[in-house]
C-alpha cells in the first residue's frame, strides 16, 4: 500500500503514452500531455483503450466508437469497473460519473429516459459490436463478471431492463456502456476528454483524447512503441519508490 500511494504521486503528471510526447517532429502533432487533478496511475492497452486507476478503485476505458461520432451530440463510452483489495463494498450510481469535455464544461450520465429517446442510438450501439475493442482488464482479484445496466437495449433480452444502480466489490469486473448527452449547441469536437469516476473514497481520472485525422494516423502508427516508452517509464518510478 506504501508503494503505491508513493507511486500515485510519482506519475500523477506522467505522459500518457501516444498523447504526450518528449520531443515533437514534423510528422509529430504537438499535443499537451493530458494532466489530472487527483493522484492516479493511467496508461494505454490500445489504439482507443485506457486504463485509469488509484489505490481504491480501478476504470478500463474504450472509446473508439466516440472518436467516431465527432460532429454529433451523443458520447458513448465502454467502461470497466472495479474496487481495489481491500476497498470494503460499494453502491455506485449515475451520479458518480461524468465525463469532462476540452472547453472545461462537465457533462453528467445520460438518463434512460433520454437515451430511449434518441433514436439513432440503436445504431451506435450496432457500430460500437462491430467495431468493439477490448476492455478486460482488470486485477486478479477482479474474478466475478458483472454488467452494468445503466441503458437497456430493447435488441437484447438479457439488457431489457435499465438500472439506476449497482453494487461493486474488488472480486466483481463489472463491463458495460455509458452515454452522455452534449448540452444543447455542443457536439464531439477534437480534444482532451475525461472521464470521472467518484467512489467513496476518491476520483479516478480516464483521460481519452479525440484525434484529428493527422493525430489518428500519426497514433495508429505508433502507439505499440509509445506504450513500450510509457510502460517503461512506470517501471523506472516504480524502482524509485522502492529505494
Amino acid at each position: 500500500m506504501k508503494l503505491m500511494k508513493m507511486l500515485l504521486v510519482c506519475v500523477v503528471a506522467v505522459v500518457l503514452a501516444g498523447i504526450g510526447t518528449p520531443a515533437v517532429t514534423a510528422q509529430e502533432p504537438d499535443v499537451t500531455a493530458p494532466v489530472p487533478t487527483v493522484p492516479g496511475i493511467f496508461t494505454i492497452q490500445g489504439q482507443f483503450t485506457r486504463i485509469a486507476y488509484n489505490s481504491e478503485g480501478w476504470v478500463t476505458l474504450g472509446y473508439r466508437v466516440a472518436n467516431d461520432s465527432q460532429g454529433q451530440d451523443w458520447l458513448m463510452l465502454d467502461v470497466g469497473l472495479t474496487l481495489r483489495s481491500p476497498a470494503e463494498n460499494q453502491t455506485l450510481t449515475r451520479g458518480n460519473f461524468s465525463v469532462k469535455l476540452p472547453d472545461g464544461s462537465m457533462v453528467s450520465m445520460a438518463t434512460q429516459k433520454d437515451y430511449g429517446n434518441a433514436g439513432y442510438l440503436r445504431a451506435m450501439n450496432t457500430r460500437a459490436n462491430t467495431i468493439r475493442d477490448s476492455i478486460n482488464y482488470f486485477p486478479v482479484e477482479a474474478n466475478q463478471p458483472c454488467a452494468l445496466g445503466f441503458f437497456s437495449d430493447p435488441t437484447s433480452a438479457a439488457r431489457s431492463i435499465s438500472y439506476d444502480q449497482f453494487e461493486l466489490s474488488y472480486r466483481r469486473a463489472c463491463l458495460g456502456r455509458l452515454f452522455f448527452k452534449l448540452p444543447e449547441g455542443k457536439e464531439i469536437v477534437p480534444g482532451q476528454y475525461w472521464l470521472y469516476v467518484d467512489f467513496a473514497g476518491s476520483q479516478v481520472q480516464a483521460p481519452f483524447r479525440i484525434m484529428t485525422k493527422d493525430e489518428e494516423k500519426y497514433f495508429k502508427k505508433n502507439w505499440q512503441d509509445l506504450k513500450k516508452e510509457h510502460d517503461a517509464f512506470l517501471k523506472q518510478e516504480s524502482e524509485k519508490a522502492k529505494q
